[in-house]
């Protein structure tokens, strides 16, 4: 299954990438394990992207859970919480 992911803010600046096109095994089904695998990447992975990271994901530009199921060709962004005043 093919997976667009996209990054923002300081997500995008740690990884340097922006997006990237990937071709996930069958046994990613969701966005949390879409997450999980992407950390097992490796050092840079881990650390962004990594459960001890407050982040937020959104499935198809619509913010999601982890339990969010993926389909072919979606869209998965990360990016970190907003704060605003």
């Amino acid at each position: 299954m093919k997976i667009q992911l996209r990054f923002f803010a300081s997500v995008r600046e740690s990884l340097n990438l922006s997006e990237q096109t990937v071709d996930v095994p069958v046994s990613v089904q969701t966005v949390g394990q879409l997450r999980a695998w992407l950390v097992a990447r490796g050092e840079v992975w881990a650390e962004v992207l990594g459960a001890q990271r407050a982040l937020r994901m959104a499935y198809q530009q619509q913010m999601c859970e982890p339990d969010t199921a993926l389909t072919d060709g979606a869209e998965v962004a990360f990016f970190p919480p907003v704060t605003g005043g």
